[in-house]
């Protein structure tokens, strides 16, 4: 049962990695559109930094995740 879940960390590392770096593909698509909402106008800046926070956190869980279990496979070998 848990011989399944060491490539499912794999993989769930690689989905993380990947949704981070979409995140940063889309936030220069998706600011404009939230510029023209005048509710967010004085808070821009935090909406911005907020979505590249998501970004980095999601690449850096996906990256350890990742890196965990190529140091682990090694070890197992």
């Amino acid at each position: 049962m848990f011989e399944n879940k060491k490539p499912l960390q794999m993989i769930w590392g690689i989905l993380l990695f990947l949704a981070g770096v979409g995140v940063f593909i889309r936030i220069p698509q998706v600011m404009p559109q939230i510029e023209k909402i005048e509710l967010y106008l004085p808070v821009l800046l935090f909406i911005r930094l907020c979505f590249y926070l998501i970004g980095i956190l999601l690449i850096g869980g996906g990256l350890k995740k990742i890196y965990l279990y190529s140091r682990k496979s090694k070890i197992d070998r």
